[in-house]
């Protein structure tokens, strides 16, 4: 009876994980039927928007507001004033969203003279609004951590509260502390908090159900802002031997005079880390998010050739997604893991040398020490 029970709670945890907004997709407004665009609904669930997307219906969105600077000044407004092709007049402003044929597809514009000019934008988009959900979700499991901790300091969390405590000293023990030592509680806050915050947003990512649905670490911007964070803190606290070996290396001296080769290639591998961050994450939860949409996507483009195929495909694409969708959390964790595992390791080069130092001088003297006896 278990197993059956289980068998069911999967199925069920796949219909609402599947990106199912693509059943509707196979019909227009008007209710007709029309031909599938693959590259057009894949691109529209992986990317930003300004509404979020209502299960089991393709044409309404949850609103979001609309902040924009016009050319004559601030426009706040809801986006459901824009969907669907709607032009809204705020003042004597036109605003709407650029349409496929525009240079500012998917944008909200203002029209001016019959042309359409991208204002300064910085409306509250899926995006945005699912980092804040992300970040008041990371905050307050933390937070509800630390308060059990504080009334209960010799007692164990249980259940869902426990399973964060142990996956946060797994990573404070088995990376952070591992890789830095001494230096562990000074980048620790850091460190923990990017695990927490990208393993929160890769799982909020695999659902469409609000508040899920956001592919955020598939999005570049995102990943890219998480990158330049590691490079800011690993060059800020970097100590004086990290920058004298990126600088004068223990290379001979050709190598480094008259032509500065070995200086350049370590500046650039300053660069190439941070870029080596961004584009890991954002391939691996990109590529998870776009596997599970093509494999939906078979099911309409095999019914759409015959029914008996598209009965068949069904099945196939069915298990398929349930797997994926099962490997995809795996791949949340594992992603999570290893930008943390990385940056640790690139912050613990520029703490590290000094150490080493003081490690080499103590056992110079220690071997002098016992020379002279």
């Amino acid at each position: 009876m278990t197993r059956y029970i289980s068998i069911l709670i999967v199925a069920l945890t796949a219909l609402f994980a599947m990106p199912v907004p693509v059943c509707a997709s196979a019909h227009d407004e008007s209710g007709e039927n029309s031909k599938i665009d693959p590259k057009e609904i894949i691109f529209e669930h992986l990317g930003d928007g300004y509404g979020w997307e209502v299960p089991f219906d393709h044409h309404h969105r949850i609103p979001l507001p609309v902040i924009v600077f016009g050319s004559d000044g601030l426009h706040i407004f809801s986006s459901a004033r824009v969907t669907g092709g709607k032009e809204y007049v705020d003042g004597n402003t036109t605003f709407k969203i650029a349409g496929k044929d525009s240079p500012h597809k998917g944008k909200v514009v203002e029209i001016v003279d019959g042309k359409e000019i991208k204002p300064i934008d910085i409306s509250i988009t899926k995006n945005v609004c699912a980092l804040f959900i992300t970040l008041i979700l990371v905050a307050g499991l933390m937070l509800w951590l630390a308060n059990y901790l504080k009334r209960n300091p010799y007692k164990a969390p249980r259940k869902g509260l426990g399973a964060i405590e142990a996956l946060l000293i797994f990573i404070y023990d088995g990376v952070v502390k591992s890789t830095l030592g001494k230096d562990a509680p000074r980048f620790a806050p850091y460190l923990l908090t990017v695990f927490f915050f990208i393993f929160g947003m890769n799982l909020l990512g695999l659902m469409v159900v609000f508040p899920g649905g956001a592919n955020l670490t598939g999005n570049i911007a995102v990943t890219l802002v998480l990158a330049i964070l590691t490079f800011l803190v690993t060059n800020l606290y970097a100590n004086k031997h990290y920058w004298k070996e990126i600088f004068w290396p223990d290379v001979p001296i050709w190598l480094k005079f008259p032509l500065p080769i070995m200086q350049v290639i370590e500046v650039f591998g300053i660069f190439t880390k941070p870029a080596a961050l961004t584009v890991r994450l954002f391939a691996n939860m990109m590529g998870g998010h776009m596997i599970v949409l093509v494999l939906t996507l078979l099911i309409f483009i095999f019914a759409a050739i015959s029914p008996a195929v598209g009965a068949a495909t069904t099945v196939v694409s069915l298990l398929f997604s349930i797997f994926m969708l099962l490997i995809d959390v795996l791949v949340s964790f594992i992603q999570a893991y290893v930008f943390t595992m990385l940056s640790t390791i690139f912050i613990s080069l520029a703490q590290q040398h000094e150490e080493h130092k003081e490690k080499a001088e103590s056992h110079e003297a220690a071997v002098a020490a016992h020379a002279t006896k």
